[in-house]
């Protein structure tokens, strides 16, 4: 199928697909030497199938592609996982749409919003993966070398930050990661961080990228300038750092 069809049959955008088969983690089944037109096929689906399990992990791109080209990976008892995880999301789901009929009755069973099983098991196959194939330090890093700012200085220092993360919510629609736009915001990003918390380096600068979609309380923090802002500027500075 092209491009166009592959991007409506799993949900992701055309420029995500673009982004993907340069980075080596998803190359289309053929591409048209005349045209470029790319075409994919039922392994590319496969292959997107086990992208989405550990994007729904919160994985960054970077991990992900080691994950899938290491030469022990097991990509059936990844599908297996993901079978599992989905599973129990479905059966939340199914609880949330019963308390919704019960709220038209006039009552809400409370029990209804625990998510204990399907977060413990998200966490456990993420676990297991970092364990496996190495994760990130960034944020322990961050907390040590930002202990000693005065709280008023962090407030400042982290209002800042929040305007140069605004400003890539500002170009993510209509720009890509690799943009001379987004890259000239991660060079902006990193000497922010520079002059108001620490030496940024291009390895702590790829660590935060890492950290800015695995870790729920930054990517939360993140979209509320948009929804997709975490994982855009994630894959700015994975580029910028390559």
């Amino acid at each position: 199928m092209h491009i166009k069809e592959f991007a409506k049959l799993t949900g992701v955008s055309v420029r995500t697909l673009h982004y993907y088969d340069e980075i080596g983690l998803l190359k289309p089944a053929f591409v048209d030497g005349q045209n470029g037109y790319r075409d994919y096929d039922e392994k590319s689906l496969e292959r997107m199938v086990e992208i989405l399990f550990y994007r729904e992990l919160d994985f960054p791109l970077k991990s992900i592609l080691k994950i899938l080209s290491s030469p022990d990976y097991d990509k059936t008892a990844a599908i297996r996982r993901q079978k599992e995880l989905l599973t129990l999301k479905k059966e939340r789901l199914e609880r949330l749409i019963s308390a919704l009929d019960e709220a038209e009755k006039g009552e809400i069973p409370m029990n209804t919003f625990k998510n204990n099983e399907y977060e413990a098991a998200r966490k456990q196959y993420a676990d297991e993966a970092k364990q496996r194939w190495g994760g990130t330090d960034a944020y322990k890093e961050y907390e040590q070398k930002t202990a000693g700012i005065s709280a008023d200085k962090r407030n400042d220092a982290n209002e800042g930050l929040n305007a140069v993360l605004a400003e890539f919510a500002a170009i993510k629609d209509g720009a890509a990661p690799e943009s001379k736009a987004a890259q000239s915001l991660v060079r902006k990003l990193q000497e922010y961080i520079t002059e108001n918390f620490y030496t940024c380096t291009n390895e702590i600068l790829a660590g935060l990228g890492q950290m800015y979609v695995a870790d729920e309380r930054f990517k939360a923090n993140i979209d509320k300038n948009g929804i997709g802002t975490a994982e855009f500027i994630s894959e700015a500075i994975e580029v910028f750092c390559r």
